[in-house]
C-alpha cells in the first residue's frame, strides 16, 4: 500500500491555540460542499455546519440495512482546516456511549476513525478532489455486514472467535447506543438541534426493525461476550431489556406526535395521521422536507446564492488578472503539524 504521509493529530478537538483564520476559499469550498449533500444526499447521510464557525461540520450516519449496524443513528464531528480542501477534515465518533463501546476495528471507544484519506491509516491519502460527501460515505462503508473483516489480518487471530459473535455484539450495541442513547442523548452529547426531528423520525421508521432485532436475538439474554478488539469490555446480553426501552420511547414520541399536531383550537379537528413510511434509507432525507425543518431549507439555498455569487465574482477576478503579464506571488507558509497521534 502507498503510505498516506505522516501521522498527523486526529482529534479536532485537539485544535492548535495559533490555527489560522479560514481562508475565503475554503470557506466557499465547504458551503458547496454541504450544498452538494443538501441537493443530493447519499442515503442515510445528514450534515450541517456550526453557526458559530463553518469549520464545525456536524453529520449523522444512518446504519446500512442488513448490516449489525442498521437503523442506528452514528454521530461525527468533523473539523476543516483551515486551507481546506488542500487538506483533509479532522473527525471524531461521538456515539460511543462515553468512550465506552468500540463499533469497529476501524472506528474506536476513544472516537478516532482510522480511514487512510485522513492520514489515520496507511493507503491512498486526501486529494482536493474529494468532499464531505465522499468522506462520510468512506465511513460509513466500514459498516458492512461482517465488520470483524475490517480488523487487519483478522483469519489468523484464533482470540476473535466466529465472525458472526462478534456482529451480535454489534447489533447490541447498536440498539443500546446508537438508537435508544442516541434519541435519549444518554451521553449528553451537543447534537445540533436541526438533527433531533431526523433522530426521532428514524427511530419512528425502523422501530419494527428494531422491535424485529431484540425478539430475534432473546434467546442470548444472560450470556457475555467479551470484545476481542476491546479487552476491558464484557457485553451481557439484555434484549428484553432493550424492547422494554423501544416501546417506551414509541409511546413518548408517538404522544408527543398527536399533541404537536392537534389542531389549535384543541380539539384535534384536524389532526391527521401520517401515511405509513417504507422502511428504505433513501426516505429517511425526505424527513428534512418536514414544515419543522423548512428552516434548513431556507438558510441553505441562502448559502447556495451567496456562494454562487461569491465563486462568480472569482471567476470575473481571473479573467481580468489573466490580461495581466505579471504571476502574483503564492504564500507557500503552513502551520506545523502535530505529529502525535
Amino acid at each position: 500500500m502507498a503510505s498516506a504521509g505522516p501521522m498527523v493529530s486526529w482529534d479536532p478537538y485537539s485544535k492548535a491555540s495559533s490555527e489560522p483564520p479560514l481562508l475565503p476559499s475554503a470557506s466557499l469550498r465547504i458551503k458547496k460542499d454541504l450544498m452538494s449533500l443538501y441537493r443530493d444526499p447519499p442515503p442515510g447521510i445528514f450534515a450541517t455546519a456550526s453557526e458559530s464557525d463553518i469549520r464545525n461540520v456536524h453529520a449523522l450516519i444512518i446504519g446500512p440495512m442488513d448490516t449489525p449496524y442498521e437503523g442506528g443513528i452514528f454521530y461525527f464531528y468533523l473539523r476543516c482546516p483551515y486551507d481546506f480542501p488542500i487538506q483533509p477534515p479532522k473527525v471524531r465518533f461521538m456515539t460511543t456511549d462515553a468512550g465506552r463501546v468500540r463499533f469497529n476495528p476501524n472506528i474506536y471507544a476513544n472516537g478516532k476513525v482510522c480511514l487512510s484519506t485522513i492520514g489515520t491509516w496507511e493507503g491512498p491519502g486526501w486529494t482536493p478532489a474529494q468532499q464531505i460527501s465522499s468522506l462520510l460515505i468512506s465511513i460509513q462503508s466500514l459498516m458492512n455486514d461482517n465488520p470483524i473483516e475490517n480488523e487487519p489480518g483478522y483469519e489468523k487471530l484464533r482470540n476473535l472467535g466466529e465472525p458472526s459473535q462478534y456482529a451480535e455484539m454489534i447489533t447490541y450495541e447498536t440498539l443500546r447506543v446508537a438508537v435508544i442513547g442516541m434519541v435519549e442523548n444518554e451521553c449528553e452529547l451537543n447534537i445540533p438541534v436541526e438533527f433531533l426531528p431526523i433522530i426521532e423520525r428514524t427511530f419512528l421508521q425502523y422501530f419494527d426493525v428494531y422491535t424485529e432485532i431484540c425478539t430475534k436475538h432473546m434467546n442470548l439474554d444472560g450470556m457475555k461476550y467479551k470484545d476481542p478488539l476491546n479487552h476491558n469490555v464484557t457485553v451481557k446480553y439484555n434484549f428484553k431489556e432493550l424492547l422494554t426501552k423501544l416501546n417506551e420511547i414509541k409511546e413518548r414520541l408517538t404522544n408527543k406526535k398527536v399533541v404537536k399536531e392537534v389542531s389549535s383550537d384543541g380539539d384535534g379537528s384536524d389532526y391527521k395521521e401520517d401515511e405509513e413510511d417504507n422502511i428504505d434509507e433513501k426516505n429517511v432525507h425526505e424527513f428534512l422536507k418536514c414544515g419543522s425543518d423548512e428552516k434548513l431549507y431556507t438558510e441553505a439555498d441562502n448559502f447556495y446564492e451567496e456562494y454562487s455569487s461569491e465563486e462568480s465574482s472569482d471567476d470575473n477576478d481571473e479573467e481580468a488578472n489573466s490580461n495581466d503579464s505579471s504571476e502574483p506571488e503564492l504564500d507557500s507558509s503552513k502551520p506545523e503539524l502535530d505529529d502525535s497521534e
